[in-house]
């Protein structure tokens, strides 16, 4: 399993990401759209809130539902009673989880950071 951490001292956001394997994670991106389906019960609308298209909406929720070993997300098509997504208790329990992660790492990530930034350049990173 491998882990990644990117962290910024300007705006002081961590952002967490789990990968299992070779293509299968969830990171940031995943939970926001399992969080926003769970929210609207829309792939669309989820879509627009997260200022993504709806096609990368539903390839997250296709990677996700085949990478799982149950799907994270129902969905029902549209017609004349209209569309929807949710979430399978499954799916639940994968953000809950994901989000408890996140917090742990900020947790961390508070506590050491600034013994770290203290030991870095001041000019490192800017181009000469």
């Amino acid at each position: 399993m491998k882990t990644t951490l990117s962290t910024s001292s300007l705006d002081a956001k961590t952002r967490f990401r789990v990968q299992v394997k070779h293509a299968v994670a969830i990171g940031p991106g995943k939970a926001d759209v399992l969080q926003a389906i769970a929210e609207t019960g829309s792939i669309a609308e989820s879509g627009r809130r997260l200022g993504m298209s709806y096609q990368r909406v539903w390839s997250l929720v296709r990677a996700m539902n085949g990478d799982f070993i149950e799907p994270l997300v129902l969905t029902q098509r549209g017609g004349s009673a209209g569309g929807g997504a949710a979430l399978t208790a499954r799916g639940e329990e994968v953000l809950a989880i994901y989000r408890a992660i996140e917090r742990d790492a900020e947790r961390a990530v508070t506590k050491r950071l600034p013994q770290l930034l203290a030991l870095i350049r001041p000019d490192a990173g800017v181009d000469s």
